[in-house]
């Protein structure tokens, strides 16, 4: 197995080396190629429609879907030989980046390529791929994805909505509703859980204008104004057999992992919306005059921006570091000749499951601090719609609740990780035993006299800290650690900040050995600045778990280790942060 390829989870065990992530700076010719190919079709054909779109227009929004799959758009991941064009992850997740900046568009956009083609690519039979991922690659056939019901939301294995075998073994008979459906009111496909004989989860392909299947009026919703969103109903609905999608019982496997491929996508478009934020937001203090200069002029404003850029940064990091990982399993499930082997597949996928959480929960949440701060520097302006900083405040904020909850996301993160432990698949208590052992001798700091010394400490620091605190976690509840929800929480941020950190400082120490002088300065001041400020974070979380686990003089020996290891030389980060604002301010764009 390569560097490259490694289980999900082993960055809170393992340190990795620059060479094994994927950045940006690895794009290839063709994949800025394909990139600007998408950024050519948003000026021509989508940005001039914009008003319309968003106004909920379902025949331009079809109209231009199938202008996109022309141009390969929308199969960007359906094999070639099914009409697509069979793209790696880190590509489909640079278009996905592209096409954010099409607001309601991309995430009509999004829900056809993602969730609801997705299923039929990775777990549909090969008369299923035949007869639906060409029309599908082509926008002939629009997709939507249908898990969410009335009642279960988070809990998507308590659906309702039921499936029986006719008499004649030829159909399933649905029964049910579904809430929330993206593309409901365009689509011609939908993948609908169903439980059979009301007990075995299972997805089926359902076509529109099928018998007894309806579908409810328009919801009213606070952004993502222009994509459809309506709730679905299912009264006798005959789905030839042939349309259960993978195994019976089974959807669960399909449900799990396309959610996984969804959230790290909705990563994806976080991204682009953040980028845009800051175009944004640069390019109005620029030209806002108050008391005779240029708002971007005063430091707090720069110190926003700054701080902008940082959280684009790191997310960035972590996305295409997610992504190459991905690629890396899939990969090797191709070498094993597993491609066509929809459970194989799915195994692979949910090897980062884990990641594709954090990436989740991290891009979600800081896409929504950047569409603050931007409004914020816009002023009053930021609360008009003419401005579109006001519209992406109001499409983020579906993002922490999109794709699972970022609650449910975050009680996700700790337990993937105790199960993979207790699978043997990593060494997590063998590792918080020889860190116990550790900890009682003398810690002296090192010299921190190379580039990034000092931040790459902090991350080792970062990552004894988290396996102190889960330890103890485990140590102290054992079983009933699944039930205090405020330490698997606290867990959770401390394993997203360590990724956060890690990839941040993995990408810069890949900068560090070709970028210009330039590049490398703001690259190390953004990667400087995000760890310090992380590894106080750390340490709030850290305190925060460790007073709810222990008690008079074990918690004060918990938190005299923890000081030892939060210890490091501060920098300057005011001065590093406005240096990291005037790139920002003259490029008038996010900058690396």
């Amino acid at each position: 197995m390569t560097e490259t390829i490694r289980f999900g989870g082993r960055f809170v065990v393992e340190d990795s080396v620059p060479e094994s992530v994927v950045t940006p700076e690895d794009f290839t010719e063709e994949q800025r190629m394909m990139a600007e190919a998408a950024q050519q079709f948003l000026e021509a054909e989508i940005i001039p429609r914009d008003a319309e779109l968003e106004a909920l227009n379902y025949d331009l929004t079809v109209e231009l879907m199938r202008k996109a799959g022309e141009l390969g758009l929308l199969g960007a991941d359906v094999p070639e030989a099914y009409g697509g064009l069979g793209l790696d992850k880190v590509s489909t997740t640079l278009l996905a980046e592209t096409m954010s900046r099409a607001s309601s568009f991309a995430l009509s956009v999004g829900a056809h390529t993602g969730i609801g083609t997705l299923p039929i690519v990775f777990f549909g039979t090969p008369a299923q791929k035949r007869a639906y991922l060409p029309d599908l690659a082509s926008g002939k056939r629009i997709a939507a994805y249908c898990l969410t019901e009335p009642a279960s939301g988070s809990d998507a294995l308590g659906a309702k909505t039921t499936a029986r075998l006719s008499p004649d073994g030829k159909h399933f008979v649905l029964n049910g509703s579904k809430l929330y459906i993206t593309n409901a009111g365009f689509a011609d496909l939908f993948i609908v859980y169903a439980k059979v004989d009301g007990e075995y989860f299972t997805a089926f392909i359902v076509e529109r204008g099928m018998p007894g299947f309806s579908i409810g009026p328009e919801e009213h919703k606070m952004g993502i104004k222009g994509s459809s969103t309506r709730p679905l109903f299912f009264e006798d609905v005959k789905v030839p057999v042939e349309n259960v999608l993978g195994e019976i019982g089974k959807g669960h496997h399909i449900a799990f992992n396309i959610l996984n491929i969804g959230r790290f996508k909705l990563g994806a478009g976080c991204l682009g919306s953040a980028k845009e934020t800051i175009e944004l937001a640069s390019s109005y203090a620029n030209t806002r005059k108050q008391f005779g200069r240029a708002i971007s002029s005063y430091p707090l404003i720069g110190a926003k921006l700054a701080d902008m850029n940082i959280r684009t940064f790191v997310l960035e990091s972590i996305l295409y570091r997610t992504a190459g990982w991905i690629d890396a399993m899939l990969k090797s499930t191709e070498a094993e000749g597993a491609a066509n082997d929809g459970m194989q597949v799915a195994k692979a996928i949910g090897e980062y499951a884990l990641e594709c959480s954090i990436v989740k929960v991290f891009a979600s949440e800081a896409l929504d601090f950047v569409a603050d701060e931007g409004v914020q520097i816009h002023g009053g302006y930021g609360y008009i719609r003419e401005y579109k900083v006001e519209r992406i405040y109001r499409d983020s904020r579906i993002n922490r609740i999109f794709e699972g909850t970022n609650e449910i996301n975050r009680m996700l993160i700790p337990g993937t990780l105790m199960k993979k432990a207790l699978k043997g698949e990593l060494p997590l208590l063998r590792k918080v035993k020889a860190l116990q052992a550790e900890l009682m001798q003398p810690m002296p700091l090192p010299p921190f006299d190379q580039p990034l010394s000092k931040e790459a400490f902090r991350v080792g620091q970062a990552k004894k800290a988290f396996l102190a605190v889960g330890g103890l976690a485990v140590q102290k509840l054992g079983t009933r650690l699944e039930e205090e929800q405020e330490v698997l929480c606290a867990l959770a941020d401390l394993m997203i900040q360590i990724f956060a950190m890690e990839s941040a400082l993995l990408r810069t120490q890949k900068i560090t050995k070709g970028a210009s002088a330039d590049k490398t300065e703001h690259a190390v001041a953004m990667t400087t600045v995000f760890v310090q400020e992380a590894m106080e974070r750390v340490e709030s979380l850290a305190k925060l778990a460790l007073t709810a686990l222990e008690q008079g003089d074990g918690l004060q020996m918990q938190l005299s280790v923890l000081k030892k290891l939060m210890r490091a030389p501060l920098a300057d980060t005011v001065a590093l942060k406005r240096k990291i604002a005037s790139r920002v301010i003259r490029s008038e764009h996010y900058v690396v």
